[in-house]
Parts: structure tokens; sequence; C-alpha cells
């Protein structure tokens, strides 16, 4: 019995409509990143395990897809390794390799060892898959692309401003209504700091970067389970519902965090975001910043559990649809230190195609005739119709024309049902009359219209 065909789940097949839906949105995202100077790079799929082991915190390191060595790789175990060593010990002898978790860590490794050939500041944007070995579930997959776009070289906030840019251009040309958080892991080591437990950062982040999804009493129980105090689980409470604008909340954490110069340094920061930002706006407000459309909040509770951020961190989400981050990042100022390049600051965000893809078809935003890129099929009845019909669409697609000729004689219903299918909107019929008169029959698809032309005529029409 022949076995059923199936892919792995959280994987998806794309279809001709879809990949033309999923090429509207990279298109939409490359001309915003090279209206602000971005240049495209490409990294392997698969890096090795030391450049992607430890980049990502415990959590991340469970999710990478690890890859078997080639040949015999049994060989490198020996059964009392295979009784007593640890799953990490084992592993580290059968795969030296593993699927990029994202793009962010190769680009670091791109530029460590690609140093001498770039200029700093270094602004590139790339678009690949990732892979991640997570719970399949709405809008989360084991494969889906990434788009980032990253600067490094400069610790200008002026970046960050940039990356709000990019952010609302993008939204704005998908007609996407979204709401951009922002925190700024300084002020977090500072919260870390005046609640007793510095050493614990870590900890703390990963635990607030879930209060969205599993509410302030499962996150209180996480950190109370991770061994953080119950004093500073309740130093933390008032922290995590400060409330206002964006100024209000900065000056109240100006008294709260008085005492860490590492907190108040954050705040700084922020502030000169803000700032700059509302500058780059001709209705900016320190206090809404909403133009545009664009909701510009600072989120406490945002952490992003990645342990290579240092500064400001980014996370954006559809106001529209219930729907997890679509886009996300922030700066890190040590990442590339880990490959030897030290006091190299950089800062990026990264677009989920994947989800970005879920929100349009969900609230119906793709342009209509976005399938189809024939303009014109030429429609046959024979042998000879077949020949003529072929000199005539080269000649169009030299003009740059996209044509298509119906491969095989067969009844009109069939290839205008063709056409119909692929939402081309013309049809040129081919028979020994048009033949003999040096013309084709053009059929308006949309209108029903139909009149003979001459190739001349026919350019003509679609040059208009």
């Amino acid at each position: 019995m022949a076995q059923k065909p199936s892919i792995p789940k959280g994987t998806r097949d794309f279809s001709p409509l879809e990949m033309a839906r999923r090429n509207y949105i990279f298109d939409t995202i490359k001309s915003v990143f090279s209206l602000y100077g971005f240049q495209q790079i490409e990294t392997p799929a698969m890096e090795n395990l030391s450049t992607l082991m430890g980049k990502y915190g415990e959590e991340g390191d469970k999710l990478l897809f690890k890859i078997l060595n080639s040949g015999d790789w049994k060989s490198a175990i020996t059964h009392e390794a295979l009784d007593n060593a640890t799953i990490g010990a084992l592993t580290s002898k059968v795969s030296e390799k593993g699927l990029r978790y994202d793009l962010t860590v190769p680009f670091a490794r791109f530029v460590v060892q690609h140093r001498e050939e770039i200029q700093f500041p270094f602004k590139r944007y790339q678009i690949q898959p990732v892979w991640r070995a997570d719970r399949p579930q709405k809008g989360r997959y084991r494969e889906f692309y990434q788009c980032d776009v990253d600067v490094v070289g400069t610790n200008s906030l002026l970046s960050e401003v940039e990356l709000i840019q990019i952010v609302e251009e993008v939204y704005r040309r998908l007609g996407i209504r979204v709401s951009l958080h922002i925190n700024n892991r300084k002020i977090l080591a500072g919260i870390a700091e005046v609640i007793g437990q510095p050493e614990r950062i870590i900890d703390i982040t990963v635990a607030i970067d879930k209060l969205d999804k599993i509410g302030i009493d499962n996150v209180n129980k996480e950190l109370l389970e991770k061994g953080i105090p119950a004093e500073a689980v309740e130093a933390l409470q008032p922290i995590l519902h400060l409330n206002g604008t964006n100024t209000e909340k900065l000056d109240q954490l100006e008294q709260v965090l008085a005492t860490s110069e590492t907190g108040l340094k954050g705040i700084e920061e922020l502030r000169t975001i803000f700032a700059l930002y509302a500058a780059s706006t001709q209705d900016g407000n320190l206090a809404t910043y909403e133009p545009n459309g664009l909701q510009v909040e600072l989120d406490l509770c945002l952490a992003r559990g990645l342990n290579y951020y240092t500064g400001a961190i980014f996370e954006v989400k559809a106001l529209d649809v219930q729907m997890g981050s679509i886009t996300g990042g922030g700066r890190y100022d040590n990442l590339t230190g880990i490959f030897g390049m030290s006091n190299v600051s950089g800062v990026g965000i990264s677009f989920g195609a994947d989800r970005i893809y879920d929100v349009l078809t969900e609230l119906n935003l793709y342009p209509e005739n976005l399938q189809s890129t024939t303009q014109l099929l030429f429609a046959t009845f024979g042998e000879q119709e077949l020949l003529y019909a072929l000199r005539w669409a080269k000649a169009l697609r030299e003009k740059g024309m996209s044509v298509e000729v119906y491969p095989e004689p067969t009844k009109m219903k069939k290839q205008m049902g063709y056409a119909d299918s692929k939402k081309i909107p013309f049809v040129a019929i081919v028979g020994s009359d048009e033949m003999a008169e040096g013309k084709v029959m053009l059929k308006n698809m949309l209108t029903g219209e139909q009149k003979k032309v001459n190739l001349e005529e026919l350019c003509l029409e679609f040059s208009v």
C-alpha cells in the first residue's frame, strides 16, 4: 500500500496564489528597506552548532534543530557513553551543525568573518527561512521566514528611530494597523537591581515576557518556582503596573530607578528615541506618538527573552487580529564579541512574514488580481495556428509582455476556462481566418469585448 504523503507538523506547502501573496509581502518589505539604504545578504541554512548554542538562552538551545553528522555517526558513541552521558554530551558527538534559529546570530558571524570587506556602519537586510523545534499552533511554525534589517558599527540612537520609521512605512503600505511596544533592557536590569536580584535578570525577563500570554498570577508563580524571593516578587508588582503616557511612565520610572545607574541610562536612551521620532513627524507628540496611525507605547512587560539584547527592544502587534508579535528586535552591543570582534554595537528588527501573511489573509487586505502575472493567453486550434501564436508570443515577450500559449489544440471552452482560472485578462484567439489576415481575435475576459488586431495594434493595446 502506497504511503500517504505528508509534511512535518509546523511546515506548509504554498500554492501559486499563496506564493503571489508571500512575494507581495517580501517585495513590500524589501522596497522599504531599500529606501533607508539597507543592502541584501544571505547566509547558509545550517551553521556550526558552536555558532548557535548559548546565544538564545536555555529555552532557545532546546528549540535548535540539530543535524546528524554525515557518514557513520554512530562510531562516535561508545556503549559506556550511551549509558552515562548527558543528552548534551551525546549531541556534541553526533552533531556538529544545526539549522539556523534566527538570522541575527548568523549575521553577527557574517560581520566578523567578512569584517575586512564591509564598510561600517553596515546596513543589511536578509529574507530567509529559519527553523525552531517549537510546538506548532496558530501563527507559530517550525519553519518560517524572517525578514531582518540590521545596522552594526554605530551607537547612534538614530538607528532605532529609523527602525520605527521602517515599521510604520511597511505596515502603512500593507494596510495593517499596528501598535509598536518599546522597552529597554537597561531598564529591566535596573528593575532587577532595585528589587535586590541583579544576578537573576535573565530569569526575571524570561518570566515577565510571558505576561500577556499567561497572566500576572502565573508569572509570579514562575518567578517563585525559579527561586526568586517572595519579597522581590512583591517589590516587582507596582513596576509592572505603571500606567499613563510614555512621558508619565518614564517620569515614574526615573523615581523608582533613582539608585540604578544602568536603569537611568535606559530611561535616557528611550527619551532620546521618543524625542527624535517625534521630531521626524509633523504631528509628533512625545505623550502619544500616533503619527499616521502608528501607536508607540512604552511597555515595561516587554522583555524579549533572547540573551543578546542590551538596549532598546521592540515588538509590534496587529490591532485588528488576535496574533502574537509580528515584528520584533532590539539593540545588541556584545553579539559580535562572542566571535572575537568587540566594541561593535548593532540594532535590528525582524518581520515575521508568515504571521504577516496570516494577518493579511484574515483581514482580506491583499490587492485584487495578485495571483496571475500573465497578461495574454494565445488560444489555438491546430498545429499551424500554434506556430503562428509562438511567433507572436516571442515578439511580445521581447517587448516585456507576460504571454502564454496554450500548449495543445483543444476545445475553446477548456482554453477559456484555463484563462479564467488564472485570471488572465486577455485571450488572443488564433484561427485560419485570423492567420490569413495577419491578425488575432483579442478578447477582453472581463467585458467579453472582441476585436481583430494586428501585432502592432496588439502591442499598442498593452502599452496604453
